[in-house]
């Protein structure tokens, strides 16, 4: 009788993992850590960025839309509550019963007054089977007295603070007119860990940034997991109708990575992710009707798919390269 093979499952070496992925998953991360199905409900706080109004620049970032990543919230005229509301009913479709963490997505989530920030967030913890809060922002937006608040907060839930940072390389920076250096950026992320060190910090990076090659793309993984962050999301750059980005595509001056690139970078990437770091996302969702490119990003699974093959057929895994720096 033939010996039945092992599943890629059964041979998995990774460690945080109950499947065949071979990267530190955000649902592995969730069930063990709530022990039930949770999901992020995404709020719109109606706020705006410090890119925006003048305070370090106008227009926001080159790719980004006039909603600030927040494409898939519901209206900011509607009071948290409703739309909290309104999230759970079209997720009931997907699952009967969950548990909630509210997501505070579009543009800058702690850009306001403490005052302000104070009446969103308890609102936010005290909204229905809510068991935590996840809050996206930039960390040249993070004063004293916000951090100081936000470490008595994540006393009382399992609190993420998600940094945009896209790219550890200035000269790109300048180029996205994204309004802050690297260093801005780390003396952000460094009061956070100091003053809050119970919060959760998660860091935002995109691949395929207009001027970047793979060197500078690997260096800002590399660079990124040596502050050894909860949490890391990646994202193909995506060009969306209504940006500056559409502008210089349409003209020839922007290539996006095709999705065999996309694949074997964020494979390279994540060797050099500790393996604790949970990975929150590995692939994002432009806005459908208004993305021009890259079009493969809109089959999330197929992408999703073909990193697991990589992995495999590689025989590697969330932080091999890593582990042998130590």
């Amino acid at each position: 009788m033939k010996k039945k093979e092992a599943t890629q499952r059964e041979i998995n070496p990774f460690l945080y993992s109950d499947t065949n992925k071979r990267y530190h998953t955000y649902d592995y991360y969730l069930r063990n850590t709530f022990g039930t199905k949770c999901a992020k409900i995404s709020l719109d706080a109606g706020m705006t960025c410090p890119n925006r109004d003048g305070k370090c620049g106008y227009g926001g970032c080159i790719y980004c839309s006039e909603h600030g990543s927040g494409d898939f919230a519901f209206s900011a005229a509607l009071p948290l509550a409703e739309q909290h509301r309104l999230q759970r009913e079209r997720l009931r479709g997907k699952w009967p019963t969950f548990q909630c963490i509210p997501y505070f997505q579009a543009h800058t989530n702690t850009y306001a007054p403490l005052s302000r920030l104070r009446e969103l967030f308890e609102e936010a913890i005290s909204l229905p089977d809510t068991v935590g809060l996840n809050i996206a922002t930039r960390a040249d937006c993070l004063p004293i007295e916000t951090v100081d608040y936000l470490a008595e907060l994540s006393e009382r839930t399992v609190l993420t603070v998600e940094l945009g940072l896209q790219t550890a390389h200035d000269k790109t920076a300048a180029l996205i007119r994204r309004g802050h250096t690297y260093a801005d950026f780390l003396e952000g992320y460094c009061r956070l860990r100091e003053r809050a060190p119970r919060v959760r910090v998660g860091i935002h990076l995109i691949l395929g940034l207009i001027g970047e090659n793979d060197e500078m793309m690997v260096e800002t993984a590399q660079k990124v997991a040596d502050l050894c962050p909860e949490e890391v999301k990646f994202h193909s750059l995506y060009v969306i109708e209504g940006t500056e980005m559409a502008d210089i595509y349409r003209k020839g001056g922007y290539f996006p990575l095709s999705r065999e690139a996309y694949v074997n970078m964020v494979v390279h990437a994540l060797e050099w992710m500790p393996p604790e770091t949970v990975i929150g996302r590995l692939t994002g969702d432009g806005a459908e009707k208004s993305l021009l490119a890259p079009l493969w990003s809109k089959n999330k699974r197929l992408v999703l798919n073909e990193i697991d093959k990589k992995f495999y057929h590689d025989n590697t895994w969330q932080g091999k390269r890593r582990s042998k720096l130590f």
